[in-house]
């Protein structure tokens, strides 16, 4: 082993954004079960951000598993090209009951990245098949995160997670994102600011951009930063004068993070294309989706083979994984209640907090909380505080992660009002410490 690896990584292990010369070595998780995940050394952790975003419902809920389980017994596994199953076709059915109107067509992928390649390139090459020359171009936002795949790195915001690839990424225009806080004064002029900019850009240019990408009320790994539902309007009315797609991000947002079943249906727009992850399987199984409207998927069907979207995974509508989908759809559709009481919760918890010094731009959507603590200049993804935050969370029995400065929590939906408010108090005592 290196001598510049740290003594106690495994081996054979390279974890994900993570500097395995500076970081402290993972902790081992033995089991999970509801909120609490148990380390191998016996300690009890409350998982505050769903293990990336991914845990709707609960660690080892019992339906989810046991459907899974059903569905090995039966088929696990089989190619979706030229075949299909019942789990792919009914998730897809369920699925576009939820999501808003007219979204009809569901493709299936891996993982929110490759979720939004796929919509990138249903956009591209839909103008293409229509016969449209020179709508080449993408519109994204200040701030985005879409994935780490390079078309999705493309559309988003060049930050840390892109720098070493710049020369591979193709060129996006980048509107100014109006984030916004509980009791912002400036909102208005930052939505009139951006809303300018992408007019600018529409009047200019606008024959020449395919599509629109954003990630609907929040930016989830840019700093969960979020925008009004009225901007996400006003933006959907302009494109759609100009015919421009809109695809919307919803891998973090969607099943029930901003207290309706996706972030689109609760600012009442209704995108062209939509990407889904994360929670899709309840946080069990790998699985992408990507939802298009009828207008979309039937400039792809013709006569010459050129028009074909010859896009694909392996696991493409894996079985077991669409059976997960299944389980977690029923759990979410029976209790909408779990979800939607989260935010009344945080609510009560930001009215206390709001008066601390350390602690500021206080802002809820749904199930999902963020603060900025104060730290001076030193902001951002790479700020200082954040691994000193991190372990002193941990160390008090709690599972955060925060983005640089920005404290958020993301918790599954079966966590209680009183393992919340241990969420809370937690902060209270690290932020006191620094």
């Amino acid at each position: 082993m290196s001598s510049e690896i740290k003594q106690g990584w495994l081996p054979h292990f390279w974890p994900p954004f993570t500097q395995m010369k500076t970081a402290p070595p993972p902790l081992k998780v033995r089991r999970g079960s509801g909120v609490m995940l148990e380390l191998e050394d016996g300690r009890q952790l409350i998982d505050a951000i769903s293990s990336w975003w991914v845990t709707l419902h609960g660690h080892g809920q019992p339906e989810i598993a046991a459907a899974i389980a059903r569905q090995a017994e039966t088929l696990e596994q089989v190619i979706c090209a030229g075949l299909t199953h019942e789990p792919a076709e009914e998730l897809a059915r369920r699925l576009t009951g939820l999501l808003p109107d007219g979204l009809t067509r569901v493709f299936y992928s891996d993982n929110g990245s490759t979720a939004v390649e796929v919509g990138l390139k249903m956009a591209f090459q839909y103008w293409k098949n229509k016969g449209v020359r020179g709508r080449t171009r993408f519109l994204s936002f200040e701030g985005a995160y879409h994935g780490d795949t390079l078309g999705a790195m493309s559309v988003g915001a060049r930050s840390v997670f892109t720098g070493a690839f710049a020369e591979l990424m193709f060129d996006v225009d980048f509107i100014p994102y109006p984030a916004t806080f509980t009791g912002d004064p400036d909102v208005a002029e930052k939505e009139t600011i951006a809303l300018a900019c992408l007019d600018r850009y529409l009047e200019t240019e606008g024959s020449r951009y395919a599509a629109l990408i954003i990630e609907p009320l929040i930016q989830g790994a840019g700093g969960m930063r979020m925008c009004r539902p009225d901007f996400l309007v006003a933006v959907r009315s302009r494109l759609s004068n100009l015919g421009v797609l809109m695809i919307c991000d919803e891998v973090m947002t969607g099943f029930g993070r901003t207290g309706d079943y996706f972030a689109s249906r609760k600012a009442r727009i209704s995108p062209d294309i939509i990407c889904l992850s994360k929670g899709i399987t309840g946080g069990f199984l790998p699985l992408g989706a990507t939802a298009c409207t009828d207008l979309v998927y039937e400039a792809f069907i013709g006569d010459d083979p050129l028009k074909t979207f010859y896009h694909g995974h392996s696991y493409t509508a894996n079985p077991l994984g669409c059976a997960a989908g299944l389980a977690s759809l029923d759990l979410l559709e029976a209790d909408p209640v779990r979800f939607r009481r989260i935010a009344g919760w945080h609510e009560a918890q930001v009215g206390d907090l709001v008066a601390h010094p350390r602690l500021k731009r206080f802002r809820i959507c749904g199930t999902i909380c963020a603060m900025d603590m104060e730290t001076g200049a030193d902001t951002g993804y790479l700020s200082a505080v954040a691994p000193f935050l991190k372990r002193r969370f941990l160390e008090k029995g709690i599972l955060l992660r925060p983005l640089g400065n920005v404290i958020y929590i993301l918790p599954p939906f079966c966590i209680t009002r009183t393992q919340l408010d241990a969420v809370y108090q937690c902060i209270r005592e690290v932020v006191d410490e620094v």
